[in-house]
Formats: structure tokens, sequence, C-alpha cells
């Protein structure tokens, strides 16, 4: 009898286990459910491969997309493509049982063509800080890693709460962030940055625009007249090597930011990326707006 009772919560356990199926909400506000924690996952974006490692579930990465390139097992990964151009065949090759899609970057005519192979697709966009750890957690439970996904996502929140503590009150800095030289573009409030811009103690000069990425005029940047200009940038750029994206700004010498040295590139990776190593890219532009404040009694 004991022996059978044992059998039967043996049987219902897993019966409940196999029925016990993992629903999360993605950036688009749709439902995304999954059967059993994802073992195949197809990664269409840089970012949303660090954030998959960062929440345990590097190993089950079976494919990703150009420029997935950190850590540095990610560079392993077999590709599929870009954010311009999917290679949908090789995709349906690797039998993803999740796909993990940046709703801003990927075309949309592709992801039509994805959404019709079955396969569920959870979008990811994070637009605000707090966003990135709720990425972590939302992707640890579809990829049952849920431990290691809340510590990432925890270690997270206290780095950029410790930087908000320490700079956001200080005098504030306005700053102009070049996206593109070449049509002159920055960013508007609605991003990620301009939150960042703002726990430094910083103020972005374009932050009304009503388009998300604007296109500026070089006179608009010289009639807003910002303290700092910041650009991203292929890797860490030493401080004494004069940035080619701020030459047409070098000949403007009555511009604060040329006027005071205040003309900063930090690795595009670490602002561009919606990812942990955010934090890291924080701290930089923190410290760099705080040489900025420096400058102003010299």
């Amino acid at each position: 009898m004991i022996a059978r009772a044992l059998l039967a919560s043996v049987l219902m356990a897993v019966c409940v286990n196999l029925h016990a199926a993992i629903t999360v909400t993605d950036d688009s506000g749709a439902a995304v459910t999954l059967a059993q924690p994802a073992r195949r996952v197809v990664s269409l974006a840089p970012h949303v491969t660090e954030l998959l490692f960062a929440a345990g579930g590097g190993a089950r990465v079976v494919g990703a997309v150009s420029y997935s390139d950190y850590p540095k097992e990610a560079q392993a990964i077999p590709r599929v493509g870009d954010n311009k151009a999917l290679d949908l065949e090789r995709i349906v090759a690797l039998h993803p049982d999740l796909i993990v899609v940046w709703r801003h970057g990927n075309a949309a005519r592709q992801l039509e063509r994805l959404q019709a192979l079955g396969v569920p697709i959870y979008f990811n966009e994070p637009k605000h800080l707090a966003d990135i750890a709720t990425s972590l957690t939302k992707l640890g439970a579809l990829l049952g890693t849920q431990a290691t996904a809340r510590a990432a996502a925890d270690a997270f929140t206290n780095d950029i709460a410790q930087l908000r503590e320490r700079y956001a009150r200080r005098p504030p800095v306005s700053v102009f962030y070049q996206v593109w030289d070449e049509p002159l573009m920055t960013l508007n409030r609605d991003n990620v940055f301009d939150e960042v811009i703002t726990l430094c103690g910083g103020v972005n000069v374009f932050a009304a625009e009503p388009l998300r990425v604007p296109t500026v005029s070089a006179e608009a940047v010289l009639a807003a007249n910002p303290e700092a200009i910041v650009t991203a940038t292929a890797g860490a750029t030493p401080p004494d090597r004069p940035l080619p994206a701020f030459d047409r700004w070098r000949r403007w010498t009555a511009l604060t930011a040329v006027a005071r040295g205040n003309l900063f590139g930090i690795d595009g990776d670490l602002i561009n990326r919606p990812t942990p190593r955010l934090a890291l890219g924080a701290a930089q532009l923190c410290r760099d707006l705080d040489d900025a404040r420096a400058r102003r009694t010299r």
C-alpha cells in the first residue's frame, strides 16, 4: 500500500511538471507560453545574446546574429544573419523552441515570416534601466534559470542605485549625445541612455524632441551650447586620442564643450546595449561629467 501511494505521488508530480506551462509577458505586451523551459534558443540581437548569458542560459543559445560577441563564449555560436537580414532556413534547421527578437531592430517583414514558423517568439526592447532587470528575470523564467537571472538582475539594480545615489543630485551638466555624425543624430528622452544621463546628473539637451532618434542641425547644437558632448566609440578610447566624430565641433572654439575639453567617447558596447554592462558605461559617463564639473573652475 505504501509503495503504491508513493508511486501515485511520483506520477502525480510528473504530471504536474509536464503541464506546468511557463507564461511571461514580453515587451510588446504579448503573452509567451512554453510547455517547459527553453532548451534551444535563437537570439536575434547582440544585446539579447548578452541578456541570455547573464540570465544563465548561454549554453542554450544555438543561434545568434552578427556582433553577438559578449561574453567570449558567444563568439562561437552559429550565425543566423544580422539585424537587417535573417537566414530563415538556418533558423529553422536549428530547431529552436524559443526565438528572442529585438522588436525595434529586426525587420518587420522578416518577423512576420518568423511568426509563421510557429515557434514561440519573445520580443525584447528595454526602454528604461529597470527594464533590463525585468528582462533578465523574465528570460530566466523562460529558461528555468530563475536563481541566476535574479542574482544578475539584483546586482545590476544595485549598481545603478549606487550611481544614482552618488551622482544624480550633483550640479547639472548639459549633454549632447551624438549618435551619428552624418547625418547628425541624437536621442530624445524615450530611451535608456537618456536615463543614464539623468542619473549622472546630466541634462539631455534634446530630450524634448518628438522623435526617438531625431536628426538635428549643427546650428541647433550650437544654440543649445552643451557643456559636454558624448559619443559611442568602437571599444575603449584613451582620453588623449582625438575622435574623428568630434572633428566638426573643434572649429567652434566658443562652444562650451569644446572650450573646456569636454568631448567624451565611451565604448559603444557599454552604452548602446541594454544589458548589465550598461552599469559600466553609466559609471564612465558619470566620471566624465564629474570631470566636466571640475573644469568649471579652471
